[in-house]
């Protein structure tokens, strides 16, 4: 059966009854039907111990990140833990773009899949008439007689669209005459991507969001001075939009756990987590929280280490490191890595051993958790198996997509076993260092690069964060999510190589500098042959063709 078709055939709870069996009473449950609710209120102080969910570099179909978090989360079910996952909420870009779904595979699912994958509880549109609101904004003040004195030319807000669209990446608005306003080149990009998305996933309350709103900036006046958004007095209008979405949804996993799936800012182009208050409200109420990092250890595990937990003040205690065997042969150089290639593998642990360094500088030694799939075989497993002893490394096999929690018990007793003598998170940089060390830190003992250039924007970019003050804050890297270096095309564990600064940027709201690196993208693209092709819909209304 389909992921799709395994959804349907499953009985939900109501959603009363999961939050009842973790303490939430029902009075703070905001319900969207009988299997969805926002929890309202204030989190319970902090029981829960949290395990983050990382993974060596995928291949372009993703090693199942998110399956092995929610079927780990069943595995403590089955060994009789009051478990939950925090989890991001999937944006429309990829569903319907490469990947399908994002709410798992196999009998690791949280659901209602149809659901989440699609409007959900409306988060993702609030988000985005909050950032469409301020650009309209922007271009209205600049209509009406421009008060503030903003260089239409130095306008570096974008509107946004969760979809993928290349053709709204560079456009021109305002054409028309002057009843349309002022001309000026602009662009789109991706919901996910937006500093919006970002401050709604590290602001906790309603006066932190409305504040963190109030300080994105939006360009430059003539003279050179930065324009931010409380002062054309938008960031409660915006707030007003998101104070809804702010609160985190509850749903459920295929086998009953609860899932807070909350938030959904990409890790290759933001910071990849969900919701700090996603994740506060699963530790107050469940005794062990898994969540996870978008792409690899070296996007979002990365950011979740040097990032959210400044942010958020919390740590966790266990990490586990996805790898597939199929990701091993593509990194070790199979052509079709589908097909059975142990001396692939061998090559592409060198990519594991990488992100498994990663890890242990940041202070954790990684449970391995391999995600099976059927073109696996025993000489294959036994390399990785083989791998994990030489690096004393606890090892699991997860099964968690044929098998659900049943297939993650294993994995389950591992990470317990590794909770037994938790982890200390050691941060990779202090905020106070130089903005180039910081970057040349993540790029030398992270990626594994021997050094960084500049193009001539980003050294224009990088003195305008100076000089305004913006240095001293942590540092997004948005790179392919590909390859450890900046360049898809480099698979494994490359040597040699330098990365490419091309541009950065302030986000001042969310309180962090985004560093781009190569060619990487905030408005993506449909591929030659989108998802959204097999999406369909029955004559009594029923859902197929969706992952």
């Amino acid at each position: 059966m389909t992921d799709l078709e395994i959804a349907q055939k499953a009985t939900l709870r109501p959603i009363r009854e999961i939050a009842g069996a973790i303490g939430i009473p029902e009075d703070k449950l905001f319900h969207y039907g009988p299997y969805m609710a926002k929890v309202e209120g204030e989190p319970p102080p902090k029981r829960g111990r949290l395990i983050l969910v990382t993974a060596l570099t995928p291949t372009p179909a993703g090693e199942g990140k998110t399956t092995v978090s929610i079927g780990l989360t069943q595995g403590l079910g089955k060994l009789g833990k009051r478990a939950a996952v925090a989890l991001r909420e999937p944006s429309l870009g990829p569903v319907f773009g490469v990947k399908g779904g994002a709410t798992g595979g196999g009998y690791s699912q949280v659901l209602p899949m149809e659901e989440i994958n699609l409007h959900f509880t409306g988060d993702f549109h609030a988000v985005t008439s909050a950032v469409n609101l301020l650009a309209a904004m922007v271009d209205n003040h600049i209509h009406q007689g421009n008060a503030l004195g903003i260089e239409p030319r130095r306008v570096e807000y974008k509107r946004v669209l969760d979809m993928n669209d290349r053709a709204l990446r560079h456009v021109v608005t305002g054409l028309g005459g002057p009843i349309n306003g002022v001309p000026a080149e602009s662009g789109f990009e991706i919901t996910v991507a937006s500093e919006v998305m970002a401050v709604m996933a590290l602001a906790r309350t309603v006066p932190e969001l409305k504040e963190r709103l109030g300080r994105i900036r939006i360009g430059y006046t003539f003279d050179r001075k930065p324009v931010y958004a409380y002062q054309l007095k938008a960031n409660g209008a915006m707030t007003a939009l998101l104070v809804q979405a702010l609160k985190p949804n509850l749903v459920q996993t295929l086998e009953g756990q609860p899932a807070f799936v909350h938030m959904g800012p990409f890790a290759n182009i933001a910071h990849g987590t969900n919701s700090v208050r996603a994740t506060e409200m699963a530790l107050g109420y469940a005794d062990y929280v898994v969540t996870e990092a978008g792409f690899g250890s070296d996007l979002g595990a990365e950011k979740f280490f040097n990032v959210v937990s400044r942010a958020a003040g919390f740590a966790p205690e266990a990490v586990v490191l996805v790898a597939t065997v199929r990701a091993l042969r593509y990194h070790g150089g199979a052509d079709d890595y589908n097909v059975p290639n142990p001396e692939a593998v061998k090559q592409g642990l060198a990519n594991l051993a990488q992100h498994a360094g990663n890890i242990r500088q940041h202070g954790f030694d990684p449970v391995i958790a391999l995600n099976h799939f059927a073109s696996d075989t025993e000489e294959e497993i036994e390399l990785v198996r083989a791998f994990a002893r030489e690096y004393r490394l606890r090892f699991a096999v997860a099964e968690v997509w044929a098998k659900g929690g049943e297939g993650g018990r294993a994995l389950a007793e591992e990470v317990l076993a590794a909770l037994e003598t938790p982890g200390q998170l050691q941060p990779l940089y202090d905020p106070n260092e130089e903005l180039k060390e910081k970057i040349r830190r993540i790029a030398t003992e992270v990626y594994g690069a021997a050094g960084v250039t500049y193009t001539k924007k980003a050294r224009n970019a990088l003195r305008r964060i100076e000089r305004d003050g913006c240095d001293r804050l942590p540092v997004v890297m948005a790179k392919t999510p590909a390859s450890l270096s900046d360049d898809p095309k480099l698979r494994g564990r490359p040597g040699d190589f330098t990365v490419t600064v091309t541009d950065l940027k302030a986000r001042c709201g969310a309180g962090f500098v985004v560093v781009y690196m190569g060619d990487v993208m905030t408005m993506p693209g449909l591929p030659k042959v989108p998802a959204a092709e097999r999406v369909d819909v029955t004559e009594d209304g029923r859902i197929v063709g969706l992952f």
